[in-house]
């Protein structure tokens, strides 16, 4: 089995899914949540199309008018700068969230899997992951994204030379609930706690498929859960999580234990 569904093959007790924008990282004076590029780009320096045309996009993807796919894309082609460009503001921009980083560490030591699922493009999240961790990313995370590619042959880091390269075929354009679906497959009691973390639209295919949901507050995320009847733990920022999580751990591990017993 865990030959087959990687995030097994360390036999760990906790899986932890996660999108990125808006999740893990926060918003600051010059961005707003959103999708990872847009978050940013839509207000510094007035790239994008700007933040009134965006929430209205994001509220068409929740009243089902538009998919998220589309809606992503017109952002994304409404930034004119090169990708290369793209990155130095982000980089500038972009802030982790302050108990993201115990978090991770924390996982690490403890055989937590982080899985990466967002609707950002990969080359974008591990450069600003390895930035704002100030290394490399270890194998116990793993980023599943959309990618960048050229648009009509041209160089992505030259102006409207880049376009997103999407995950799947989905009216997501990334389905994150296909990520977590084979491990929810397993039985429960065969199978590590499936945990997720998400703020927005992007967060939508993924929000029923594990045993507990993390939810940011005030994020439309809450709105869509409400609105479906969806279980789900408000989070503020990742000490909650984290916390959490730990008590999570430390269950699983009682149990395994009074089991040997």
């Amino acid at each position: 089995m865990g030959s087959t569904l990687p995030y097994l093959k360390t036999n760990p007790q906790i899986i932890f899914f996660s999108d990125f924008d808006g999740t893990i990282t926060i918003d600051d004076s010059k961005s707003i949540a959103s999708a990872i590029l847009i978050k940013t780009l839509c207000q510094t320096d007035n790239l994008g199309f700007g933040q009134e045309k965006r929430r209205q996009l994001n509220k068409d993807v929740l009243e089902n008018k538009v998919t998220f796919r589309d809606s992503f894309r017109e952002m994304l082609d409404s930034v004119p700068n090169a990708f290369d460009d793209c990155l130095e503001i982000l980089k500038k921009n972009m802030r982790l969230d302050p108990h993201f980083k115990e978090f991770y560490y924390w996982a690490k030591e403890n055989n937590v899997p982080i899985v990466i699922l967002s609707s950002g493009m990969i080359p974008v999240i591990r450069t600003l992951l390895e930035t704002l961790l100030g290394h490399n990313i270890d194998d116990h995370l793993t980023i599943v994204a959309n990618d960048v590619e050229s648009r009509d042959g041209r160089d992505i880091n030259t102006p409207g030379g880049w376009q997103i390269k999407y995950h799947d075929d989905t009216h997501f354009g990334h389905d994150k609930s296909l990520e977590i679906k084979p491990y929810a497959a397993v039985p429960f009691d065969e199978r590590p706690t499936l945990l997720y973390a998400g703020d927005g639209v992007s967060d939508l295919s993924a929000a029923s498929e594990t045993d507990l949901l993390f939810a940011k507050a005030g994020k439309d995320l809450i709105t869509y859960c409400e609105r479906e009847g969806m279980p789900y733990t408000v989070f503020e920022d990742w000490s909650s999580i984290l916390a959490t999580t730990k008590d999570i751990l430390s269950g699983r591990m009682k149990v395994k234990k009074e089991q040997k017993e």
